[in-house]
């Protein structure tokens, strides 16, 4: 018997076979559900489909609609497959570090985070379109709605886990490497009002823990680990945990991919305070 298109589809890309077998287990898990889950993910032969739609439903208003928003997502996701192989693994990473991530649907249906940097990616997509102002809506609405403000500008790269997303500022220069992880409150920004390029490069597999700040045109080096809080304002070199305000190196960074094992506890730091 030959497989039907749908399931043709599923066969070829794991991820979006195991998106929709999720998908129906939780239709029949909670049919109250259903008419989203179908009209976000059952409904769509691809995950690229997929995420146009929801990230078209999200950014609509009455100052743009839904129709128009999708069809530049959908432009996007056919004129880039790079988008595409950058959502799987922004959703792969979700699901392999954010302990509260018990399916690859959750962040699709779910998580700001996710959809927030999904989002962006349009965005950045009609920056390098040169299409500018329309980047700039983007950017806005992302921002209205998730509270997460990343300049389309700005160069992210895969792999990338957001997690609760709460007041998340990237810079127009900024630069984001692969396998990095942030938790809310993380800013990458810059130190006045100077031009050029003055925003943050940080390099492959990076742990930004919650609030930290790190400001101007530095490097944070590869597997490093910035503390909760912390304020960086220098370079950082690669496998090293800095902490404070400002920012000062206390040791390694413990592991070797800080970013996926997620741990934030200081090693050798007392955990009373005043010693």
């Amino acid at each position: 018997m030959m497989l039907g298109t749908m399931d043709q589809i599923a066969t070829l890309d794991p991820v979006w076979g195991r998106i929709t077998q999720e998908a129906r287990v939780a239709v029949a898990d909670e049919p109250l559900l259903g008419g989203l889950i179908h009209s976000s993910v059952l409904h769509h032969p691809t995950l690229e489909r997929a995420l146009a739609y929801r990230i078209s439903m999200k950014l609509a208003s009455s100052e743009m609609s839904e129709q128009i928003l999708r069809e530049i997502a959908d432009e996007a996701y056919a004129a880039d497959p790079d988008l595409g192989a950058a959502a799987r693994a922004d959703l792969v990473a979700t699901f392999d570090r954010d302990p509260a991530c018990h399916r690859l649907l959750q962040p699709i249906l779910f998580f700001k985070g996710f959809q927030a940097l999904q989002a962006y990616r349009v965005g950045n997509w009609l920056w390098r379109q040169d299409r500018r102002d329309f980047s700039y809506f983007i950017q806005m609405r992302v921002s209205e709605v998730f509270g997460v403000d990343i300049h389309p500008a700005a160069v992210l790269g895969r792999g990338i886990m957001i997690d609760h997303a709460h007041s998340i500022v990237i810079g127009e220069t900024a630069v984001v490497g692969d396998n990095v992880s942030m938790l809310h409150s993380v800013t990458l920004g810059g130190t006045g009002k100077e031009d050029g390029d003055r925003h943050p490069k940080v390099h492959n597999g990076v742990m930004i823990g919650a609030g930290a700040k790190i400001l101007g045109n530095i490097s944070v080096g590869s597997c490093s680990r910035i503390a909760a809080g912390s304020v960086v304002l220098e370079d950082v070199p690669p496998k090293v945990t800095v902490a404070g305000v400002p920012a000062r190196i206390i040791g390694k960074a413990g592991c070797s991919q800080p970013s996926i094992s997620m741990d934030q506890m200081l090693s050798g730091r007392s955990s009373s305070a005043g010693e």
